[in-house]
């Protein structure tokens, strides 16, 4: 999960996040995130295979901003305990 300058959270799958997060911040990456830089990484988690990986991208992406952020926070503290 990234965050742009503006503070919007952007979902997305990759095998190989240092890769495809500077595909991201090179401009090559989501249409969505050019030009809203700079992007800061702030979470990600391997879930094993690529269905998997699909389902719970969507599964996020369908909550609201507020909801995200929850999401993210629980997971936040989870990783720290």
């Amino acid at each position: 999960m990234l965050e742009t300058a503006g503070g919007a959270l952007y979902t997305g799958i990759t095998t190989d996040v240092d890769r495809r997060l500077a595909q991201h911040r090179a401009g090559r990456g989501a249409k969505a995130l050019r030009g809203k830089g700079p992007l800061t990484l702030r979470h990600q988690e391997p879930v094993g295979d690529h269905g998997t990986a699909l389902r719970l991208e969507a599964e996020i992406k369908r909550l609201t901003a507020a909801r995200k952020r929850a999401w993210l926070h629980q997971r936040t503290e989870d990783a720290s305990v």
